[in-house]
């Protein structure tokens, strides 16, 4: 094992610094896809997973975003053309484009990274952490 010279962080300080995915909520965005969504001042991130046969109706939002597929696949329709994404691709959307999606038979996870953040997932994340916390 390498010889590690710097000290493990506190508990304060690793709370101010980690998030352990089981502890964030689960936050459906639409019928059929539910995400963990994580947000800070100048990003959102949504760990997201997309039920087989769903889809996301065509939107456009005001942030760039980069989605990873990690698993499955999907045809992310981007501009009216359609792109078939699978486990390994990413997407890079600028901000404002029309972009939606068919989610294959075998369901499809992926992670979104939104600058600036997507202020719809914010307040969802918000009321999510409201509902657990009463």
């Amino acid at each position: 094992m390498m010889e590690r010279k710097e000290p493990y962080a506190t508990e304060e300080e690793f709370k101010k610094r980690v998030i352990r995915y089981r502890d964030i909520p689960l936050v459906e965005l639409v019928p059929g896809s539910k995400s963990h969504i994580i947000a800070t001042e100048r990003m959102t991130v949504s760990f997201l997973t997309m039920a087989p046969n769903s889809s996301f109706a065509v939107h456009r939002h005001p942030s760039e975003q980069v989605m990873v597929v990690i698993d499955g696949a999907c045809d992310e329709i981007i501009e009216g053309k359609l792109y078939h994404l699978e486990e390994g691709d990413v997407a890079i959307l600028p901000a404002n484009i029309e972009h939606g999606g068919y989610i294959s038979e075998r369901g499809c996870r992926a992670i979104d990274v939104f600058c600036p953040p997507r202020e719809d997932y914010v307040a969802k994340l918000k009321a999510a952490k409201e509902s657990a916390s009463s």
